[in-house]
């Protein structure tokens, strides 16, 4: 299985189940990210907002993933949606591996959400606040939820990104050294040996 970051909160999920792109961004959304052309099974959005909903991104392939998909209600905000809306948490269960992508997610889990993960394997989660879940809040929904590999995401990268929210280095400095990866790539391979934290290049 493979997973590419294209910036914001945009992945390109590719296994032998199928293929899916996780909230792909409109074209001049975000500063400094263009996304290239894109072509997948499905195109899977958290949420209506602009950045995370331009499904035409994306050149669907006809063909029906196999994987198993579902989703857990949640909220983009800590005010129960008053602020945001409504967000979801997306769960695709495919080679073995549980892949969780948090959205939009602006609040920490309660039981129920955290029941409804169960085991996961990789978690893509909002680290740079303001419009999602900051660092420190991150870090603790990380633990709650114990995944194998976190890959951080909806953070700024210098001048490349949403210029209100932290960059990425907030989050990292509340972990062990030990336990984070810089990649220089933008895609990852996952494998059962896998585990810490994932920060994955945007080229």
């Amino acid at each position: 299985m493979k997973l590419t970051y294209l910036g914001h909160a945009c992945f390109l999920l590719e296994s032998k189940d199928g293929s899916a792109v996780f909230d792909p961004y409109a074209p001049n959304y975000i500063d400094g990210l263009t996304l290239p052309e894109l072509c997948a099974d499905t195109v899977l959005c958290s949420h209506g907002h602009g950045d995370h909903n331009y499904s035409a991104a994306v050149t669907l392939t006809g063909r029906v993933p196999s994987f198993k998909l579902s989703y857990i209600d949640s909220f983009h905000d800590e005010c129960l949606g008053r602020k945001r809306g409504k967000n979801l948490i997306t769960v695709i269960d495919a080679e073995g591996l549980r892949i969780v992508h948090c959205g939009d997610l602006g609040h920490k889990l309660g039981d129920a959400e955290l029941s409804a993960l169960g085991r996961v394997d990789v978690l893509m989660i909002p680290v740079g606040g303001v419009y999602t879940v900051d660092a420190a809040a991150a870090k603790e929904i990380a633990e709650q939820i114990s995944p194998r590999i976190v890959i951080p995401m909806h953070y700024r990268i210098g001048n490349r990104g949403l210029q209100n929210v932290a960059e990425v280095g907030e989050f990292i400095r509340l972990f062990d050294s030990a336990q984070v990866e810089y990649l220089a790539d933008s895609t990852l391979t996952v494998d059962d040996s896998m585990h810490g934290i994932k920060v994955l290049a945007v080229k």
